[in-house]
C-alpha cells in the first residue's frame, strides 16, 4: 500500500539551507514556497519548513535508505560531514547506517537494509 515518504524538517536560514543541501548534500534545489523549501537527490525528496524557533525544530530527523553505501559514506566522508558518533557501521537492529547532521541540527541517518550475508559486515 505505502509507496513513498517524505521527510519535513525544520530550516533556520534558507540561504545557507538552500547552500548546505546543494553543495554538501548533493541534493537538486527544486523550489522556495515562501520559506517551504524543497530537495531532490535519486528520487528520494526532502521538505523543509521555515521555523524561527529552535525548540520547535528540535529532535527532527529521518532514515534515507540507499545503495551503495560506501560510496555516499566516502562521498560525505571527504566533504567532513560524519557525524562523530555516527560512523559506518552495522546496528543491533539489523541495519548498516551512518549519520549527518544538516546545518539546522536535522540529523539524516543514511542506511542499506541489505540482510547481513549481503552486505558483508
Amino acid at each position: 500500500m505505502f509507496k513513498r515518504s517524505t521527510p519535513i524538517l525544520a530550516s533556520f536560514n534558507e540561504a545557507q539551507t538552500i547552500a548546505f543541501y546543494t553543495q554538501q548534500l548533493g541534493f537538486a534545489f527544486c523550489t522556495n514556497n515562501n520559506g517551504y523549501l524543497i530537495f531532490e537527490r535519486d528520487g528520494i525528496n526532502v521538505h523543509l519548513f521555515r521555523c524561527n524557533d529552535p525548540e520547535a525544530g528540535r529532535n527532527m530527523g529521518c532514515y534515507i535508505y540507499v545503495t551503495d553505501i560506501e560510496t555516499l559514506y566516502r562521498e560525505y566522508q571527504a566533504l567532513n560531514l560524519i557525524h562523530p558518533n555516527g560512523p559506518l557501521q552495522m546496528m543491533p537492529w539489523g541495519l548498516r547506517q551512518f549519520a549527518v547532521v544538516d546545518n539546522n541540527g536535522n540529523i539524516f541517518y543514511f542506511a542499506d537494509d541489505k540482510p547481513v550475508d549481503e552486505a558483508g559486515a
